[in-house]
């Protein structure tokens, strides 16, 4: 790599610095955030059951970033859709969280890939989505279970193009 090239990436790498850091510390992760606004969104069970939600929408890096921190409940017709607007792996974790979830990773076409149930509050431990996923699922633990809900379901929501 010539000098010159060199200079430059270093340079942005340093004049960049600020901007990251001024973005990681734009959320705040001491306290929970205000309630998002909601959308319907219904999950269809193998055996043709409908379970409707009323899901707050985590649309913005902040919103997703606080995510569930710091709530003390979450309704059992309620949750939080994380559009992550394409295919991509999701990784989430509990950190100051203080319920648990049940953590439901959903392909673009609206299918359940995978579920975490019972996330632990607190933990640091990644819960991974083993695969890329459009959208992530947060309900309160034990929901999935309760209704069951199970990979392949269906879920609709105006995101996945098949709410109706």
């Amino acid at each position: 790599m010539n000098r010159r090239l060199f200079c430059r990436t270093v340079g942005g790498l340093f004049l960049g610095a600020p901007l990251l850091l001024a973005r990681a510390q734009a959320a705040d992760t001491t306290k929970p955030q205000p309630e998002l606004p909601k959308e319907k969104l219904v999950i269809v069970t193998r055996d043709g059951k409908e379970h409707v939600f009323m899901v707050e929408m985590a649309l913005t890096t902040d919103q997703q970033t606080v995510g569930e921190m710091f709530r003390t409940k979450v309704p059992e017709d309620g949750g939080m859709l994380f559009d992550w607007k394409s295919p991509r792996e999701s990784q989430m974790w509990m950190r100051n969280t203080l319920v648990p979830l049940d953590m439901v990773f959903i392909n673009a076409d609206g299918r359940i890939r995978s579920i975490a149930e019972n996330t632990v509050p607190q933990s640091l431990a990644i819960v991974d989505s083993r695969g890329p996923v459009r959208a992530t699922l947060e309900l309160a633990g034990g929901v999935t279970a309760k209704l069951g809900i199970r990979v392949g379901d269906l879920v609709k929501q105006r995101i996945f193009g098949n709410a109706g």
